[in-house]
């Protein structure tokens, strides 16, 4: 186990497959409401945000997988400096009985979204794979839509399904509380970038890479032409053979999370055939953009993952220069618990309002987005969309941060153009994930 860092609720866990307070002088945007205010001096409060792996962080058993998520504990987030910036009242931290994240509206604003999130998804599926069962998501997802004033998504309107790995809907793996955390979070990521979508979520028998790999074939076998895992572990010689067995499916966008322990590479963010998705921190700015990133890194072991495969080949689309084989990671997205997302969950916790970071929040986002731009072209791997439009306009390019120390500087260190930690960039509109 590492040791604890000073300023953290708790320590990330065990390695996986073993298994500032100064208040933004810009216009703000605030959950559900979309007005633009001017900022004045935030009062004085402590801030420092704490938080906490989710328990699917750590597996239960041998050979299982981790979730790659955080829950805040305590600190005001960075959408709390917000408000109290606007109102001049502290809120409380940590407080489940109101929002304390970002909301689909700063979330649609941040990354250029707001009009697809109107107009585009309808028809599209996307898939959430993840472990053990969760007894509320439907109901948890319905208080989520319906605080922001989003459309129903439920079983009986046919926009939401729940199913085994087998595609059973009676027959459902046994409930688990922490893997109910990231069902959430991922549940409502999907609801907050692609409003329009049908949801599909595939719940596996246990965190194996079987299992939930299996998840990922009933899922494309059910029709879901996007497909989201937030969860990880370390690289191993049997990843190639996943890869065809589990990941290989043309004209589907397979997004997979790059992990939560700083540089490093994991497994399957690593397979060729998906789109792996980097961390940044989110914050609002006086740009023409309102928003500006930089890497997502906390300590040497709380960090988005980035890294160069050892096993996984290099896809033909991949160019840069130092790494023969697969570099993690393609593009990113908010990920920093202490710029995190508002989650609503009941399993397991009190009910009510959570703020979630982690690659596990930047994963389906990135496979939402890919559903707004639209069902990718049969025969196509879409990780390779982001990279027809490298360096341009539709992508933000992050220059900032890094996620702990590497041999190869661009490895682990934000760069002009292509970096592991946030790849070529974060979404700027649809149109370097449509084919």
């Amino acid at each position: 186990m590492r040791s604890t860092p000073p300023d953290r609720a708790s320590d990330r866990g065990s390695r996986r497959r073993i298994g500032a307070a100064a208040a933004a002088t810009a216009a703000l945007l605030f959950a559900g409401f979309g007005t633009a205010v001017q900022a004045d001096a935030a009062p004085s409060v402590s801030s420092k945000v704490t938080y906490t792996a989710t328990p699917c962080a750590t597996p239960k058993h041998k050979g299982e997988l981790a979730c790659n998520s955080y829950r805040v504990t305590g600190g005001l987030t960075a959408y709390q400096k917000q408000q109290a910036a606007k109102t001049g009242i502290t809120p409380k931290a940590a407080d489940a009985s109101t929002p304390s994240g970002y909301s689909p509206t700063n979330l649609r604003s941040a990354y250029g979204l707001t009009s697809a999130a109107a107009s585009n998804g309808s028809g599209e599926t996307i898939a959430i794979v993840d472990a053990y069962n969760d007894p509320n998501a439907e109901s948890d997802l319905a208080t989520y839509r319906s605080y922001y004033g989003l459309s129903a998504c439920t079983t009986a309107n046919g926009c939401f399904k729940k199913v085994s790995q087998t595609g059973s809907t009676t027959s459902l793996p046994s409930s688990d509380a922490g893997w109910s955390e990231e069902i959430s979070l991922d549940l409502d990521m999907a609801s907050a970038i692609c409003p329009n979508c049908n949801i599909l979520l595939v719940e596996a028998t246990s965190a194996t890479m079987a299992n939930l790999g299996k998840s990922v074939n009933e899922a494309v076998t059910l029709g879901a032409k996007f497909v989201s895992n937030s969860y990880g572990g370390s690289e191993s010689s049997s990843d190639t053979s996943y890869d065809s067995s589990y990941f290989n499916h043309t004209g589907v966008a397979i997004t997979v999370s790059a992990g939560d322990s700083g540089y490093g590479a994991e497994y399957p963010a690593a397979s060729r055939y998906v789109t792996s998705v980097g961390g940044t921190k989110l914050s609002t700015s006086s740009n023409s953009r309102g928003w500006t990133e930089s890497v997502w890194n906390t300590s040497s072991t709380e960090g988005t993952g980035s890294g160069c495969s050892s096993y996984d080949a290099k896809p033909s689309w991949q160019t840069d220069t130092s790494c023969t084989k697969r570099m993690i990671s393609d593009v990113s997205a908010v990920a920093d618990p202490a710029t995190g997302v508002s989650v609503y969950d009941s399993y397991g916790v009190t009910a009510g309002w959570y703020t979630f970071g982690g690659t596990s929040v930047s994963a389906p986002i990135i496979a939402s987005v890919y559903a707004l731009a639209g069902t990718p072209a049969s025969g196509t791997y879409p990780a390779q969309y982001p990279y027809d439009y490298a360096s341009t306009s539709s992508l933000n390019d992050v220059t900032s941060g890094s996620n702990g120390s590497c041999s190869v500087s661009y490895y682990c260190t934000a760069t002009t153009g292509y970096d592991g930690p946030t790849g070529w960039g974060t979404p700027e509109g649809i149109t370097a994930f449509a084919n």
